[in-house]
């Protein structure tokens, strides 16, 4: 899998599990909702994403 697939994989993982959690736990987790969209918002602009460093260094160590 791509790191462009895995870093939308991650997203999607991470606001489907938030909405269930504001839906059943606290509505406070929407703000973790806005976060990621924000997050992927600013990568579209600027091409600079946290997660695409941290996938990239796992996958040199573990080659």
């Amino acid at each position: 899998m791509s790191i462009d697939n895995q870093i939308r994989a991650f997203a999607g993982a991470f606001i489907m599990a938030s909405l269930l959690l504001a839906k059943y736990h606290n509505h406070y987790w929407l703000y973790f909702t806005a976060f990621v969209g924000l997050n992927l918002f600013q990568s579209s602009i600027t091409g600079f994403c946290p997660l695409e460093i941290i996938l990239r260094k796992i996958q040199n160590k573990s080659v």
